[in-house]
């Protein structure tokens, strides 16, 4: 297989490249939303100890992501075909803990004690968290080491964030339709083919041999550079302004909205949808206008959009979808240009950073810490502003309009402004 050259990549060759994100999303809506439901109901596991579980590991995984990426780095400088060769593991590991998270019985040929199916559970979650890191930090690395401008690191982050949302809707589909025995089956074919894609892909530019970092200096090499802290605060102010509402979307419909469950997929469906849809359009406008330039017109637009969430009320289905629809139809921008961007970070004189892995690893932290922020945030600050599940009190479905639309527009104008502060510096990096 060829070596990229720093020219721009077909369709074909962004295809291979994007396609492992298809399998990966599955991993994550089906952990979080359906695997809780499934495994407590098939064998009669409380939801607290498993929402214990997966918080633990959560928690240990993130811990080691940045040596994951360390790791992975080491690998990278002798070849891509070892980091390929440790993908595959990481495939089969993950293909096998799916499995087990699942149908436990499949692997295990017979029925357990609940206790040891607990400590089942927690082992198949830590190495399905595990091996999901290891594939996303991989794939993101490979990505950072392609090189090009910045119209082409758009598009191979849009082409592998496009991948992920098919994940994302094709997973609700087959979970929905066929149930969870095909939702895993359909999850191993599509990871078979996802690595053979891979496997055949261009590989990365040759990085300039340098000699190498001891462990600790290693993972704390992100930290030394100005300009990746300055878009990993960005990333993460923007980042849980968009979880908060995925926090608090089931009580935002049901109480607010006074909506069954089965149309918070409707809506779920409008928004990725719409998503998916705005890819082509945002490559486009990052071509024309520039990749911070795009973002800061997405954000704008998303708070424009989510704001009239304020001013909806019992039964507002069609508004509720129009605002799904176009606040969808703007996430285009917060899936491209913060991976582009910090492809970008990662080229310092147009040649590929070194230590892309550390850089990766604590960005995936970064993603991690999101989702709990938000809900660290923001369910104890509905709990205090005297809201609680299924309250019907004025002031109470106030205090969740306000949690759920007005916390989230005040922190995206908060990314905003950062955005526009370090603008300067961002493009000065994508001019070298």
């Amino acid at each position: 297989m060829s070596q990229h050259n720093g020219g721009e990549l077909s369709a074909v060759e962004l295809a291979r490249l994007g396609l492992p994100a298809l399998p990966l999303a599955f991993v994550s809506l089906p952990l979080y939303v359906l695997w809780p439901h499934f495994f407590a109901s098939q064998f009669g596991v409380s939801l607290s100890l498993i929402g214990g579980l997966l918080l633990l590991a959560r928690a240990l995984d993130a811990l080691i992501d940045p040596s994951l990426g360390h790791w992975l780095d080491a690998c990278y400088a002798r070849s891509p075909e070892q980091v390929l060769r440790r993908c595959y593991a990481a495939a089969l590991m993950l293909a096998l803990s799916f499995l087990g998270l699942f149908f436990p019985q499949w692997l295990l040929g017979r029925e357990v004690a609940q206790t040891d199916l607990l400590l089942w559970a927690g082992a198949m979650l830590l190495v399905c968290y595990l091996s999901y890191s290891v594939l996303t930090i991989a794939l993101q690395a490979w990505g950072a080491r392609m090189g090009g401008d910045s119209v082409a690191r758009s598009r191979l982050v849009g082409w592998r964030e496009a991948w992920g949302l098919a994940g994302v809707i094709v997973a609700s589909l087959v979970s929905g339709m066929a149930g969870m025995a095909a939702l895993v089956s359909v999850f191993v074919l599509m990871l078979v083919l996802a690595m053979l894609s891979w496997s055949s892909a261009i590989r990365p530019v040759q990085a300039q041999a340098v000699s190498p970092l001891a462990w600790w200096p290693a993972l704390w090499h992100p930290w030394r550079d100005a300009r990746f802290l300055r878009l990993l605060r960005i990333f993460m102010v923007n980042g849980i302004a968009s979880a908060i509402p995925a926090t608090l979307i089931v009580f935002f419909v049901q109480d607010r909205l006074q909506l069954g469950v089965d149309m918070q997929a409707q809506f779920l469906g409008t928004y990725f949808v719409a998503a998916a849809i705005s890819m082509p359009l945002w490559l486009r406008l990052i071509t024309r206008w520039g990749l911070t330039t795009a973002w800061a017109v997405g954000m704008v637009m998303t708070v424009a959009v989510f704001i009239w969430s304020l001013a909806l009320g019992a039964g507002d289905v069609w508004g509720y979808t129009a605002v799904c629809a176009l606040s969808g139809l703007a996430l285009g921008a917060d899936l491209i240009a913060p991976g582009a961007l910090l492809n970008g970070v990662l080229q310092p004189q147009g040649q590929p950073q070194q230590h892309a892995g550390a850089y990766m690893g604590w960005w995936q932290v970064a993603t991690k810490l999101n989702l709990a922020l938000a809900a660290g945030v923001s369910l104890p600050l509905l709990e205090w502003l005297g809201y609680t599940p299924g309250a019907q009190d004025p002031a109470a479905l106030s205090a969740l309009s306000w949690s759920y639309a007005l916390l989230p527009c005040g922190l995206k104008l908060w990314a905003l402004l950062l955005l526009i502060r370090a603008s300067d510096a961002l493009q000065h990096k994508e001019s070298r």
